[in-house]
């Protein structure tokens, strides 16, 4: 294989929220002379720094960060977007004689980009759209619900419900192409890498994760959570924008329309944060690829986390 056809490289590190992925991943670009591309559906938007656990630029030991700020709250993203600018992203970083280092625990967008899944067949199509959106809001979200457990069982299996717009979007392409997408997913899945790449899943103890999330999400009230959501109502937004559908913004609405209390809020982030975390396990469980890394296997010792990788990095067979 010459130059020209060799893969480039790109190593992930892939896992649950609130594992320590960030300060690894500053580690790893410390050590491989590396820039690191945020793999979050939330941290692409500006102001919402504290309900997105975004890593604050005076946080970043100067260490370059991709895909982090680059959107206001108004605006859509989706993994269509996230795939073309993380392409980008990754040129610009080789062309600086850097190592890619793709970080953060949305599987799909991560899938997107390793194994360069082409969405050109899933193409917008705006009649079937409306009317499933006009279906969901005159008889609610579990209408549609009901529709995908008729047409596609196994993405049913693995959309929320209140998951409107995955819902939807998984409907639409089954009425377009006449496959299921859990099909389409299977086959993508199966694909290679594009790149030269390692897939590393740093995972925990469940009980030990669970106990950090409640940690976060009592960090971010104290830090100011409500505050920021108060201001992006104020700014306009609200539970129809994309932004406001994360973890940690929709939980606060029924909060400021006095629905439930804030205890109720606060528990509700944590339960939603929580069975987010076993969602990404559950997705990343069906990557062939993935090289497990359980922080427990080594004594929480960070040190020897990193050593591993560095190591199962350095050591990676050539495609």
């Amino acid at each position: 294989m010459n130059d020209q056809e060799k893969k480039q490289p790109l190593l992930v590190l892939a896992g649950p929220t609130a594992v320590g992925k960030t300060e690894l991943s500053l580690r790893l670009a410390e050590e491989l002379n590396g820039a690191v591309i945020s793999a979050d559906s939330m941290q692409v938007y500006r102001t919402m720094d504290i309900g997105s656990a975004k890593i604050m630029p005076e946080e970043r030991r100067g260490i370059p960060h991709y895909l982090i700020d680059v959107l206001e709250p108004e605006e859509d993203f989706n993994v269509f977007r996230f795939q073309q600018m993380a392409g980008e992203a990754i040129a610009e970083i080789r062309e600086k004689g850097m190592i890619p280092i793709l970080t953060g625990g949305t599987g799909f967008y991560i899938q997107a980009v390793l194994k360069d899944i082409d969405f050109t067949e899933n193409e917008d199509h705006q009649e079937i759209r409306r009317q499933l959106e006009a279906m969901a809001q005159e008889q609610g979200p579990e209408a549609v619900y009901r529709e995908l457990q008729k047409s596609d069982p196994d993405a049913a299996a693995e959309i929320h419900p209140n998951n409107v717009k995955r819902v939807i979007r998984a409907i639409e392409y089954c009425r377009m192409t006449g496959k299921p997408i859990s099909k389409h997913n299977k086959e993508q899945r199966a694909r290679r890498s594009a790149y030269h790449s390692a897939l590393f899943v740093l995972t925990d103890e469940r009980q030990r994760l669970y106990e950090q999330i409640n940690r976060r999400v009592d960090r971010m009230m104290e830090n100011g959570l409500v505050e920021e959501v108060r201001g992006l109502i104020g700014r306009g937004l609200t539970e129809d924008h994309i932004s406001m559908k994360g973890i940690g913004y929709r939980e606060l609405f029924p909060y400021f329309r006095g629905e439930i209390s804030m205890e109720q809020a606060v528990e509700n982030i944590k339960k939603d944060t929580r069975h987010f975390a076993k969602r990404q396990i559950t997705w990343f469980k069906r990557e062939e690829d993935a090289i497990w890394v359980n922080k427990k296997d080594f004594g929480y010792d960070e040190e020897k986390i990193l050593a591993y990788l560095l190591k199962t990095w350095r050591e990676l067979p050539e495609d």
